[in-house]
């Protein structure tokens, strides 16, 4: 299943970005779920930003599993102009740290003379309007747990010499590897809409069987049994949690609501979906795929201007 999710004013933030570059920046904020810190980060933005030093900010840190979050932080600062921290968007004291950050980031920018502009970005649903309300000290931004809440650029000024542009969420047109797509979804960044909530699910839980059994153990008394498929061991969850129709039949809808929303609320324990290696595997066999589907378009047009 191809999951893709692209509404109108996703583009209009892309134009919106494009002119905000030529305006002048001098640091790019891109606010990623620490559950999925590949996932989450926006290639269409590398591209709109590019030559901009960035700071990666992994978001929901207190929902996603310690040692994965170490190990991306650790690759994200591995890169150049590049700054990587960790952070729970709902605590003062770590999210007033990205301005330090960003500050070290443009040592040449502050003061009234060269202010330091800086743009926010991220995903629908990452948690950055909270995060900006945070920062603010009030309630600047409207937030909600459904993707696209903010539609519209805001200027917001953190100090006298510190400017923060902050953009709508913003996915990207066409998601080529689609393991991306799975985990976006199953983290709400995705309306509900694009995809099948079973489908996901089941992605969901064959990755959680492989990393994190002794927590569907504990949170559903469900035994990994290795001879069951993903979707066998769905059915199981959802007779667990009382998901069942007339006739004994599992409501399998149901089962994967409350799989999801579960991970989601961190119900099942602190979780992170994705490590460096295997989202750089995904990646990889995601852009193979396709160059082979566009060279095999292409050989579709050759032949059929031949015929003709």
């Amino acid at each position: 299943m191809a999951i893709q999710w692209f509404p109108g004013h996703m583009n209009s933030t892309r134009y919106a970005i494009k002119e905000r570059m030529k305006a002048g920046l001098d640091v790019v904020i891109e606010l990623l779920d620490a559950r999925l810190p590949g996932s989450s980060r926006n290639p269409l933005l590398a591209q709109l930003t590019e030559g901009k030093p960035s700071l990666k900010l992994l978001n929901k840190q207190d929902l996603a599993d310690p040692a994965c979050t170490a190990d991306w932080l650790a690759h994200y600062n591995a890169l150049p102009e590049t700054r990587a921290i960790g952070l729970d968007a709902s605590v003062t004291a770590p999210a007033k740290a990205l301005m330090s950050a960003c500050r070290e980031l443009a040592p040449n920018r502050g003061g009234m003379a060269k202010p330091l502009r800086v743009l926010i970005c991220g995903i629908p649903n990452v948690g950055k309007s909270t995060l900006i309300n945070t920062l603010m000290g009030k309630r600047a931004a409207k937030t909600g747990d459904e993707p696209g809440i903010t539609k519209i650029e805001q200027k917001l000024v953190l100090e006298n010499d510190f400017y923060l542009f902050d953009t709508p969420g913003m996915l990207w047109p066409k998601i080529t590897v689609p393991q991306v797509g799975f985990n976006l979804a199953a983290s709400g960044a995705i309306g509900r809409n694009a995809f099948v909530e079973e489908e996901v699910a089941v992605e969901l839980l064959a990755y959680l069987r492989l990393h994190y059994a002794p927590l569907l153990l504990e949170r559903y008394k469900l035994e990994v049994d290795p001879t069951l498929s993903d979707e066998e061991l769905l059915e199981q969850l959802g007779r667990k949690r009382g998901a069942v129709l007339s006739g004994g039949r599992v409501n399998l809808q149901k089962a994967a609501e409350i799989l999801m929303y579960e991970f989601r609320q961190s119900t099942l324990g602190r979780i992170t979906i994705e490590t460096p290696e295997e989202f750089a595997a995904w990646t990889a066999s995601g852009e193979a795929a396709e160059i082979q589907r566009l060279e095999e378009q292409k050989a579709r047009k050759a032949a059929r201007k031949a015929r003709r």
